[in-house]
């Protein structure tokens, strides 16, 4: 039998980003953001929401651009901090000694130690509530040769990125290799 929890955000696992701007006087900022998801394959986009009061809707609003880094499980600690601080009284970079990439491509900075990372012009703001929702468009994405896997792509296990828990407010690593997707729930197709 279920039970009914209401209406609650509580989408497993959620991904674990840190969202990269300047701020009005240029100084870089991360803010890490479970709100985020892909959204569109052509154009390639991205999601990301953020509450008006924080740092970071600022900087999306007056930038029109942003990065999307995705941490591994070795930055934890890092992650959680840009999650916590504010980009208005904290120099992240500094406090972190992690690395600010300016962006050729966008008006925004990278995290130069995270595996992956998105460079995004914002093309949509969508007002939802308490959040609102901004859409960037990929112009291209940048990946460790470390982490790449035997077709070009990331590797999971070589990259060892983290996902959320918002139920219990917690970290998690990936799990192991289940299955081939398009391809395990082929015996179920009638011909």
């Amino acid at each position: 039998m279920k039970k009914s929890l209401g209406p609650i955000i509580l989408a497993y696992p959620m991904p674990v980003w840190v969202i990269g701007t300047y701020g009005g006087d240029g100084k870089p900022n991360a803010a890490t953001a479970a709100a985020g998801m892909v959204c569109c394959r052509k154009p390639p986009c991205i999601a990301v929401s953020f509450r008006e009061a924080t740092y970071t809707y600022r900087n999306l609003k007056e930038r029109q651009a942003f990065t999307v880094n995705i941490p591994s499980e070795s930055h934890i600690k890092e992650t959680d901090y840009f999650g916590i601080a504010t980009g208005r009284r904290e120099d992240k970079f500094a406090a972190t000694g992690l690395s600010p990439i300016p962006s050729s491509l966008v008006d925004a900075p990278y995290v130069g130690e995270f595996p992956i990372v998105f460079e995004c012009k914002l093309i949509h703001t969508l007002e939802l509530g308490s959040h609102t929702q901004f859409i960037g468009e990929i112009l291209d994405v940048k990946v460790d040769e470390e982490v790449l896997g035997e077709k070009g792509f990331p590797n999971l296990k070589k990259l060892k990125p983290l996902v959320y828990d918002i139920g219990h407010a917690t970290y998690y690593g990936i799990g192991e290799f289940l299955g081939k997707a398009f391809s395990i729930g082929q015996g179920i197709i009638r011909p």
